[in-house]
């Protein structure tokens, strides 16, 4: 069981790692940008949330 729990983790740790990739496919990665763009940035934060509560 506790296996199966560290691999779901492990599992919405990746996929909201490469979510957040997906929101600068097509834009650089300029932190101006990013401090601007508010819902870009509440959907990393959203991601972020999400990792911190699997680690």
């Amino acid at each position: 069981m506790l296996h199966e729990n560290i691999k779901t983790c492990l599992f919405d740790i990746l996929k909201s790692i490469e979510e957040i990739d997906l929101y600068f496919e097509n834009n650089p990665k300029i932190f101006s940008s990013f401090k601007s763009d508010i819902k870009t940035k509440r959907a990393v934060e959203r991601n972020l949330e999400i990792i911190g509560e699997a680690v």
